[in-house]
């Protein structure tokens, strides 16, 4: 090993892969078993981390990864093409330009977007880079909630009000954990008049090379009066465009075909 490597950084950093890798948060021993590591330096690694913000302790004393890794997500984003890659996936589709689409990623409870494409048709809600909105509420935070477990999304909002937007907007786990059950069996998620009334967005989880949970998600958003029970056809081509707009993605992101 090189004089120059840290020792503790390399087992820091394998502690955050093994959790990356888990679908549900880990406790101290099953951290410390994956690794071969002795629970006392386990524990060190994890409190230093949680102090970092890189992890995230939950009452019952198991970790998850923590909100400061999307900061550190949202600068490399800012230092590479991904977004511009996002526009070009897009553009590549020659599908509904009218409408807007969004690329988001998912902090704490929260999603942020990070890139999107406005359409030409005047909106409810113009998305911006860096805009904040709940998770359980739009279609970008349930197609990145859908991927992952529902002990996981308990504890997430454990001790958290569900914030209602409007008159539509889940207001409870058990409905958010149904809503999300459907989502997972049709491959894309729906938020219907949740975040903004008269609008309907189409959301699909974006994997990277391990094809677990998702990384990122996309959305397509139009207004309700043009995806009316009349314009059912137009609903099923907004599902299928945003479902192929994440296939993109997740490719551009090294997803190996046929994984998820």
């Amino acid at each position: 090993m090189p004089k120059a490597v840290v020792p503790s950084v390399l087992k820091a950093a394998r502690v955050l892969d093994e959790i990356a890798a888990s679908r549900d948060a880990l406790s101290l021993g099953e951290i410390a078993a994956r690794l071969g590591l002795p629970k006392s330096s386990t524990l060190s690694l994890c409190t230093s981390l949680t102090l970092c913000g890189l992890l995230q302790r939950f009452d019952n004393g198991s970790y998850h990864l923590g909100t400061h890794l999307v900061d550190l997500a949202h600068a490399y984003l800012a230092r590479t093409d991904l977004t511009q890659e996002f526009g070009r996936a897009w553009d590549s589709l020659h599908i509904m330009p009218e409408e807007s689409a969004v690329l988001a990623v998912m902090d704490g409870s929260n999603v942020v977007y990070v890139a999107c494409r406005n359409g030409s048709q005047a909106f409810a809600l113009t998305y911006r880079i860096g805009m904040r909105l709940p998770a359980h509420s739009t279609a970008t935070g349930k197609a990145l909630l859908s991927t992952m477990s529902d002990e996981r999304i308990r504890q997430l909002y454990q001790g958290r009000k569900l914030e209602r937007l409007t008159p539509k907007t889940l207001t409870s786990v058990e409905s958010l954990l149904a809503n999300l059950a459907v989502a997972r069996q049709q491959d894309f998620a729906v938020d219907d008049e949740e975040t903004r009334a008269g609008m309907c967005c189409y959301g699909a989880p974006v994997f990277d090379a391990s094809g677990h949970q998702a990384v990122a998600a996309v959305a397509l958003s139009m207004m309700k009066s043009s995806s009316t029970p009349s314009s059912a056809d137009r609903v099923s081509l907004a599902a299928r465009t945003v479902h192929e707009l994440a296939k993109l993605m997740s490719r551009r992101l090294g997803m190996i075909p046929g994984a998820k």
